[in-house]
């Protein structure tokens, strides 16, 4: 399984209508609600905010008044036919008064999904998030250990208390490496992780 390694924008220009197309990496469908919304108000003088997701078993798209079936469903095929998983592609288009007819503006929609895809595909590997604490004299030894993984969130009080996000091949090694270093290691949840 796949996803994109990182977050982009293209523009493109058809037939005067300018096409902004967005891929993201979300990990659940109230993230690309937030995003789309996000969206939507950033470009609330645009003619149409289209887009489609993939999230897990999740599948989603709109056309956002244009044509059934021209805008969002090619969104969707783009990351279908890329085996692609935890990806959202939001196309923003501004007419720019030429007409594309419906073979047009599927096209137009594909090729702006291509273009957020292309080249820019990873594979996706499951994992684990993962809550840490530990005392501030193991910081230095603690995120020495940690260097190659997605730290999300960290906590000083007392004790340090990190999220981070661990593949599922590497918990075991990561957590034996800690032993001597942490008061606690838990299992948050599993979780999907670009490689």
């Amino acid at each position: 399984m796949y996803t994109v390694k990182e977050n982009i924008e293209k523009t493109i220009i058809i037939n005067k209508s300018k096409f902004i197309s967005k891929a993201y990496f979300v990990t659940d469908i109230s993230e690309a609600n937030y995003i789309l919304n996000e969206i939507k108000n950033e470009y609330n003088d645009a003619t149409h905010v289209c887009f489609g997701y993939i999230i897990n078993n999740n599948i989603k798209y709109s056309d956002d008044g244009e044509p059934n079936n021209t805008a969002g469903l090619p969104l969707y095929n783009a990351i279908s036919k890329n085996n692609l998983n935890c990806v959202l592609v939001v196309v923003i288009r501004y007419f720019g008064g030429i007409k594309l007819g419906a073979g047009g503006l599927t096209r137009a929609y594909s090729n702006s999904a291509l273009e957020v895809i292309n080249n820019n595909i990873t594979e996706l590997i499951s994992g684990y998030n993962v809550k840490i604490a530990f005392d501030y004299n193991s910081i230095k030894n603690v995120e020495y250990i940690l260097k190659d993984v997605n730290i999300i969130s960290k906590d000083y009080n007392d004790t340090i208390t990190f999220i981070v996000e661990i593949p599922v091949d590497k918990l075991d090694i990561i957590k034996e490496k800690l032993s001597n270093y942490i008061k606690s290691f838990n299992t948050l949840n599993s979780i999907y992780i670009r490689k």
